[in-house]
This record gives structure tokens, sequence and C-alpha cells, in this order.
């Protein structure tokens, strides 16, 4: 979902200029355990937490169409949610286990690259494979600053392998989980403008204006996540602004 909470006025006003976009999503929300208990029945462990990935992909894809993505745009990679750190770092070659679907390896069909091992070298191969598939002049990627684990791997991941491709200084940086009790206040409220997060102190911030056309499209592409609205929608909704927020520099790690 994070695409389209930070980034949906960017996608939308870039393919509507004639550009090109294209949404590239790390992990597939395997470790959602809250969300199997609302949906209630019997837990059944690592094979539901699939399945609810598998939901979340199809989400995933409707969320971005609606943005007007591609399909040829859509591309998952089906590494391990609350994993990524772990591979960036103690799993570099070994392959990790997923505590929650029990895989050490991409189990996904619908994913770019199935059955590549949960190894950090593997995360970067696939991760360098799809800049050289899509060749962006811009890319929108999670902040090292971001208080959730895989955000922030996400971020360093991405600082290491455009720089080895020659685009680190075509990254612009958002912040999903920003600090205690933001984004304030919760809840929808459109034609209000998205506060700076706490955790972007220090950060210059680019402010992307949204027309109220784009700001309609953007919670009409969130309504897609059903499974994630169910549990967190103050959370979610509070995105749906009339302006979206982006650093040019990632800013030193804060605790």
């Amino acid at each position: 979902d994070d695409e389209t909470l930070c980034c949906a006025g960017v996608i939308q006003r870039v393919l509507r200029s004639g550009g090109r976009a294209s949404v590239v999503w790390i992990t597939s929300g395997d470790a959602s355990v809250l969300d199997l208990l609302i949906e209630g029945g019997p837990f059944g462990g690592a094979g539901r937490l699939r399945e609810l990935a598998e939901k979340r992909m199809l989400e995933a894809l409707r969320a971005t169409s609606r943005l007007g993505v591609p399909a040829a745009g859509q591309l998952f990679l089906g590494y391990p949610d609350r994993g990524v750190s772990r591979l960036l770092t103690d799993h570099r070659a070994t392959p990790y286990t997923s505590r929650f679907t029990d895989a050490a390896a991409v189990p996904y069909s619908a994913a770019l690259f199935p059955a590549h091992p949960y190894t950090g070298e593997s995360l970067e191969r696939d991760f360098g494979a799809v800049l050289e598939r899509v060749r962006p002049t811009l890319i929108l990627a999670p902040s090292p600053r971001d208080t959730h684990p895989d955000h922030r791997a996400a971020g360093q991941l991405t600082i290491a392998v455009t720089a080895r491709h020659g685009l680190l200084g075509s990254i612009r940086y958002w912040i999903v989980h920003g600090g205690e009790g933001w984004p304030s206040p919760r809840g929808l409220m459109p034609g209000v403008p998205l506060t700076a997060a706490p955790r972007s102190r220090g950060l210059t911030l680019a402010v992307f204006p949204l027309e109220p056309a784009e700001e309609d499209r953007k919670l009409e592409a969130l309504r897609a996540y059903d499974t994630q609205l169910r549990t967190i929608a103050p959370f979610m909704l509070a995105f749906v602004r009339s302006t979206e927020l982006f650093a040019r520099l990632p800013g030193r790690d804060l605790p």
C-alpha cells in the first residue's frame, strides 16, 4: 500500500504527462498475523499467511491499476515480510527462513523471480535487474528514517543498488511510519496538507500538491486495500491529503 499512501499523486501526474511509471513491491505482507485474526476462522499458520500475501498482491494490482500503472509496471519480488533487514545483514549469502511462511525462497508464482533464495545477494541482484528493466529517471523510495524495519532496509537497499547503477541522485525519499501519532490528525481529511513527520526533522522536504481529482483517485486506489483498511483505516486514510512530501536526501540515521 505504500506506493498509494505516499506516491499516488506523483504516479498519476507522471502518467498523465506521458511518462512511464512502475511499482516494485519487495515484500507481500506475509507476516500480517493481525489481519488473519480479524478475518476469523482457523489461523492455519504458514499456509494461510501465504494465502494472505496472494490476496495482498491482488489488492496491490487493483490499487495501482486504478492509478493507471500498466501490468508491465507492476513488479513483485516476494521477499520475506519482516525479514528484509536480516537479508541485508546476517543472511547475505545463506538463505533466511521466514518464521511466518516457513519459506526460504520466493514462494509466489506472481513474483518476477519465483524460487529465488531469501538472501541479501539475491535480493540485490533482483532489485538491480528491475532497475535495468525499468531504467528510471525518478525513484521514490522509503526513507531509512522510517520506523518500520522493512522500510528502513528497503531504503538502504535502494541507496546501495542505485549507487552501483549511477542513479543515486534520482532518489526521493518518503516516510510512512514517521513517529508517534503521525500523520495527525488521523482519518480522511481531503484538501488538508500533509504535515511533516517528526522523523523528517532536519530534512528539506519537497511539497508535491495534488489536484482534487488526483486526491479522489488516490482515495479510490487506497480503497482496494481491503485487508489493511479493516485494521488500520484511520492511519491509511490520513495520507489522502492535498500534498505528498519527499526528501532529496536520506539524512543521518535516527534511533
